[in-house]
């Protein structure tokens, strides 16, 4: 009997044949994985990877979108549990309004970002965990790529550029990634000076926040902190919400500024 994931057969046994003749040995060989990982993957042992699970859907899928599919629970069982309720809602919406206080918002990280900012966290966690985090983050950037497209407005505290995360190297990379966002047409990114209080107001001081609006156009708010995180829907705290953002948009260097200030400290990053 073939074992399955998430119902579907894969293989069969070593010594059978699969429905596609492979045993796990070939069917590693054709997608770029070993035989072991494969068994691994087919009894849970371990969990398929992202790009395991492409290329299954390449060699096996036969258009059905089954592994594809796959992939989106297989991501969803990686993420903290704080995060997975949030995490559809994400891929999903068609508009994200976001505002950053600490770190770069995860959507708009690098990789070596991602990891140096996972791997410094605490408690601290295992290789192979922080290599699953820094997989499940990187596969979130594809709602960049989506279709229809997402509308993303990111503010970000001057702080956050300021604030070196693994290296002055990983930073410039990551400041070049934030200059090409910066530069899609359907982001805006916007930074919130250290000297925006000098004017008497700063919006900015009750923390991040994401403002989501949902295919069927409704309005969320998701906040997260220490570990924790609360999805609001009352209309009356999500418009709170949305007209603080509004200030702190307000009150932030506008688009063109703002990308001549991340370029500057690309530049500065030796």
């Amino acid at each position: 009997m073939g074992r399955r994931l998430r119902g579907l057969d894969v293989t069969t046994n070593q010594n059978d044949e699969s429905r596609e003749g492979w045993t796990q040995e070939q069917l590693g060989n054709e997608i770029g994985f070993t035989g072991a990982a494969v068994s691994a993957m087919e009894t849970c042992a371990q969990p398929a990877s992202d790009q395991m699970l492409v290329e299954l859907e390449r060699v096996l899928g036969g258009g059905t979108g089954i592994f594809e599919e796959a992939r989106t629970h297989v991501r969803l069982d990686k993420y903290p549990a704080q995060f997975k309720n949030y995490a559809l809602l994400e891929q999903k919406a068609v508009g994200l309004c976001l505002y950053a206080t600490l770190v770069v918002h995860g959507l708009f990280q690098t990789e070596e970002y991602a990891r140096a900012l996972i791997g410094g966290g605490y408690p601290p966690l295992s290789e192979a965990r922080v290599e699953e985090l820094v997989e499940v983050r990187m596969a979130r950037r594809a709602l960049f790529e989506r279709e229809p497209v997402a509308l993303i407005e990111l503010v970000l505290e001057e702080s956050v550029l300021r604030r070196t995360i693994g290296s002055e190297e990983v930073m410039r990379g990551q400041m070049r990634h934030l200059a090409e966002c910066a530069r899609r047409r359907n982001v805006t990114l916007q930074v919130l000076p250290l000297d925006c209080g000098l004017s008497g107001e700063y919006a900015g001081d009750q923390g991040g926040m994401e403002l989501v609006e949902t295919p069927e156009h409704d309005h969320l708010v998701y906040l997260e902190s220490q570990g924790e995180s609360l999805l609001i829907k009352d209309p009356a705290k999500v418009s709170t919400c949305a007209q603080r953002y509004a200030r702190i948009r307000a009150q932030a260097l506008d688009p063109r500024e703002s990308l001549g200030l991340i370029e500057r400290l690309a530049g500065e990053q030796r």
